[in-house]
């Protein structure tokens, strides 16, 4: 059976954070899906647009990722991507609490596994909303975003 991996996120923008957790999830997956989730009550810095095209261009040489965004429940995503794990990577205990919960259901309700990495501490303070914030205040962000090798 191929494993397949759903990592979900808004990745706005996506950092070196996340990008050690899909570097580690391909130790793990044969495959791993990159979704943006679309929520129009949040308010993103960066259109999905943009997001899409720096994923793409980030993992073009990487068969086993592909990138795509979807505006449901994770949950429904994963079941209509057929997906058998979600990969999520856990920063602090603040995170473990909130997808502890949403792997619990999962699992429940779907017989989906959720994965859990632990960030590496050189990465544990770096978020998105870190990074966002210091692009609002015109500081350099370049050590906190991935490049392409």
């Amino acid at each position: 059976m191929k494993r397949k991996a759903l990592f979900p996120g808004a990745f706005d923008p996506f950092t070196i954070g996340h990008e050690a957790i899909v570097r580690r999830g391909l130790a793990l997956f044969d495959e791993i899906v990159i979704a943006i989730g679309i929520n129009l009550d949040k308010k993103t810095l960066f259109s999905l647009e943009e997001r899409i095209k720096a994923l793409e261009t980030l993992y073009a040489d990487e068969k086993r990722i592909s990138i795509t965004s979807y505006s449901t429940l994770t949950l429904d995503f994963a079941i209509q991507s057929g997906v058998n794990f979600i990969l999520r990577g856990l920063r602090n205990t603040i995170d473990f609490e909130y997808e502890k919960s949403m792997a619990d259901i999962h699992r429940k309700l779907a017989g989906i596994e959720t994965v859990f990495l632990f960030s590496e501490p050189e990465y544990a303070s770096i978020s998105s909303t870190l990074v966002r914030d210091f692009i609002f205040h015109k500081k350099d962000i370049s050590t906190f975003i991935p490049v392409k090798k």
